[in-house]
């Protein structure tokens, strides 16, 4: 079973450990994990589908169950603290606390990893080292972006592309690029992956007034649909990016890195149905 530091939601954990029981005492139950911890059967089936927090009274119980003190008991109520805020700021500041709490090499690890989902220009410059068939110069790249960033943020982003391994050096000064693992999952590359994308909508609104028209396309359509309507589209959008993908593969010599938006979201819907 994984270690309680391996959870961004405390409840994971307790399924985890609910189903390690259950495949070893097929007569262990929801009911058996109630008596332990000072639940009803329904309760417990309901913070294991995170359709319900664990009462606060219940914790002490809890944690000695899954065996955590110290630093990992702490972990656990700073997960716990993090469910039960309303708060997304809240939330992700909680769990920043918590990652701390970690195993330091791990966390080392997930903060670059986190850092590349989240700086919108890693993964562009990245795109200008092709660009310029593997060349690297900090000061050109830094002029090249905009908005600008600054030589410094810069130098850190191409310095977090090597520790990655998604640039590695040929000699002569030069690099390839290559594909690389990003170590982590679930919740943090999820809300990593947020960050990424609300950033570069920003950049996108703010395109519309710093980048000439000839050198963009942005447009809107606001529609009214059914929920098979909403499907389909979804689907056509996905088939699109397929395509553009493809269409991106036979650039043989690129001269510009560009940013494509495809955001389709809900402005209004019938929350009865």
């Amino acid at each position: 079973m994984p270690t309680i530091y391996d959870y961004t939601d405390y409840r994971d954990a307790i399924r985890d450990f609910y189903l390690e029981k259950k495949k070893s005492n097929s007569k262990y139950s929801y009911s058996v994990l109630g008596l332990a911890i000072g639940l009803n059967a329904s309760h417990v089936f309901c913070v294991v589908e995170k359709k319900r927090n664990l009462p606060v009274r219940c914790v002490p119980a809890i944690k000695k169950l899954l065996g955590l003190t110290g630093r990992a008991a702490q972990y656990f109520d700073l997960l716990l603290a993090a469910t039960r805020t309303k708060s997304e700021k809240t939330r992700e500041e909680i769990l920043a606390k918590a990652s701390l709490l970690r195993d330091v090499k791990k966390h080392y690890l997930q903060e670059k990893e986190q850092k590349y989902l989240s700086d919108w220009w890693t993964p562009v410059i990245r795109a200008l080292i092709e660009v310029n068939q593997g060349r690297i110069n900090a000061q050109e790249i830094a002029e090249t972006l905009e908005p600008n960033i600054g030589v410094e943020s810069v130098q850190e982003s191409i310095d977090l592309l090597k520790d990655l391994g998604f640039i590695q050096p040929l000699g002569n000064g030069l690099v390839k690029l290559a594909d690389a693992h990003i170590n982590i999952s679930g919740e943090e590359r999820a809300q990593a992956i947020r960050n990424f994308q609300a950033n570069v909508m920003q950049i996108g609104a703010r395109s519309l007034n710093a980048i000439p028209p000839a050198d963009r396309d942005i447009s809107t359509l606001t529609m009214a649909v059914d929920q098979k309507g909403f499907e389909d589209i979804k689907n056509m959008i996905q088939e699109f990016r397929k395509e553009v993908q493809v269409r991106v593969d036979k650039c043989g010599k690129p001269t510009r890195v560009l940013q494509m938006n495809l955001a389709l979201f809900p402005v209004a819907f019938n929350k009865k149905k």
